[in-house]
């Protein structure tokens, strides 16, 4: 079918990805692109292209280049910073047909994916020969290995298995010219030179675009059991997290949740009859060799008594336990069952500072006259406080973005970090300033500009807007031209 579109790069793009059925550019069709789970910018991009394979994502990207046309790379969709909104019309390259499974290598303990593959269904591939791919964020029923890598996702697990970038073992990328590179060729670790994976990887889209990846995939462990405790107060919860921890324990996971969370995932799809009364609960899960499971568990139970846990108990089956990690999992959109909206932050603090952080924004929560939920990992630090308000009513918007900010200046006020799997695409971009001065956030934008100098790839993001940044980039480049 002919294009119906009288801008000549339209015609050019659907040349070549096929045609009219692998282009979008009709308004009517590109809303649905205008926003990625950041839902409070929407831009509408200039098109949406489909291509198939690694050569036709290499002509999008030089024919954009060559016209200067600014473009980005889309996955599910999924990101929560706002990573994939089209802020200056950008051509999307969705690369949800790249989805294919290209290769398992169980001998090496790796396989090969395409972008598009979603993240649960490689361990969904694997597991009849005891495998598993280890990071899982919530979202990882429908997020793409592609976005894991642009944002380094982590998930529940990451406490004992790292986050994303601690099972990428190699990456094909186009580079904003049209380049195809390959990087650890072969899933071999440390190869000699830079570590151009660890930099790629959540890089969120600003250096290249992402169209082939191997990753690591891991054998299941022999025991795994789940424990679920019930506290009066946030504070001995988060004592209960960090003695955990000191007490040379590490989980495979250790996830906690405060009351307005509780409320939440109660009301919601998988209620599992949490008490209504209780200030935190947490979700404790240890795994490894058979035999050292119980004396584990017998630990982390005597732990909690010390804390003054009202009620700890372990899983009785496999279907429990499965029933507690559904009623986490959905904590994020289950707050949509007690609020019109929600902002989800994603910060990092020490562990040892949970109770002072929890109480910090508790205090933000009575100020902005907003509930915040609390529901994160708690035992690496990895804080999600939900902001939750109402959109119909004015200012609350603006109200939920100043509270969010708030929560992520304690976060770095206390020795922590802005996001811990998140990204800041541009949600948290100005709040890069709480991490980071001006010359080291220059350091960073030159090393961007070395991959993307002419900035066209998912420009806007990642990094604070102009100020005094570019003033000190113009003072060091005119010292450098005297010298």
């Amino acid at each position: 079918m002919k294009i119906k579109s009288n801008d000549g790069h339209i015609q050019k793009l659907a040349e070549i990805v096929g045609g009219t059925r692998s282009i979008l550019y009709n308004k009517e069709d590109l809303i649905a692109y205008d926003c990625d789970g950041f839902t409070l910018h929407n831009h509408l991009p200039k098109a949406v292209v489909f291509p198939n394979d690694t050569n036709e994502v290499a002509q999008i990207v030089k024919y954009c280049s060559e016209n200067k046309l600014p473009f980005l790379a889309r996955g599910a969709g999924t990101g929560l910073s706002g990573g994939a909104i089209p802020i200056n019309g950008e051509v999307i390259i969705s690369l949800v047909r790249m989805k294919r499974l290209i290769s398992v290598d169980f001998e090496n303990r790796r396989a090969v994916v395409e972008p598009g593959f979603v993240n649960l269904k490689l361990t969904n591939a694997i597991s009849d020969k005891g495998y598993y791919y280890a990071p899982d964020p919530s979202s990882q029923y429908c997020c793409t290995i592609g976005g894991n890598v642009a944002e380094n996702a982590g998930g529940a697990h990451c406490l004992k298995y790292g986050v994303t970038t601690n099972h990428i073992l190699g990456l094909e990328v186009v580079l904003p010219n049209g380049d195809i590179i390959e990087i650890g060729k072969n899933g071999i670790l440390d190869e000699p030179g830079y570590d151009l994976l660890g930099l790629l990887t959540g890089s969120e889209g600003t250096l290249g675009i992402v169209t082939k990846i191997t990753v690591r995939i891991l054998k299941n462990p022999e025991g795994k059991q789940t424990v679920l405790a019930y506290f009066d107060k946030v504070e001995e919860g988060s004592r209960a997290v960090s003695e955990i921890i000191s007490s040379g324990i590490v989980p495979a996971a250790l996830e906690m949740m405060d009351k307005v969370a509780i409320e939440g995932v109660e009301a919601a799809a998988f209620p599992v009859g949490h008490p209504k009364d209780i200030e935190a609960v947490l979700l404790i899960e240890v795994d490894g060799i058979a035999a050292g499971i119980d004396e584990q568990i017998n630990q982390i139970l005597e732990v909690c008594r010390k804390c003054h846990v009202r009620k700890v108990r372990a899983a009785k089956d496999e279907h429990e336990r499965e029933q507690w990690w559904a009623n986490r999992k959905t904590g994020f959109g289950a707050m949509g069952a007690i609020s019109p909206d929600y902002l989800v932050q994603d910060g990092v603090i020490p562990r040892s500072t949970l109770p002072e952080v929890l109480e910090r924004i508790k205090q933000i929560s009575e100020e902005s006259g907003l509930r915040i939920a609390n529901i994160f990992h708690a035992g690496d630090g990895n804080l999600h406080p939900l902001v939750l308000f109402d959109a119909r009513k004015q200012g609350e918007i603006e109200k939920a973005l100043e509270a969010g900010s708030a929560c992520l200046k304690v976060c770095a006020d206390v020795g922590g970090t802005i996001t811990g799997e998140h990204g800041v695409g541009i949600e948290k971009r100005e709040e890069m300033r709480f991490v980071f001065n001006d010359e080291e956030i220059i350091a960073q934008t030159n090393i961007r500009e070395v991959f993307n100098p002419h900035n066209l790839l998912n420009a806007g993001k990642l990094f604070p807007t102009p100020g005094r940044c570019v003033e000190i980039k113009k003072e060091i480049k005119d010292a450098l031209l005297k010298s």
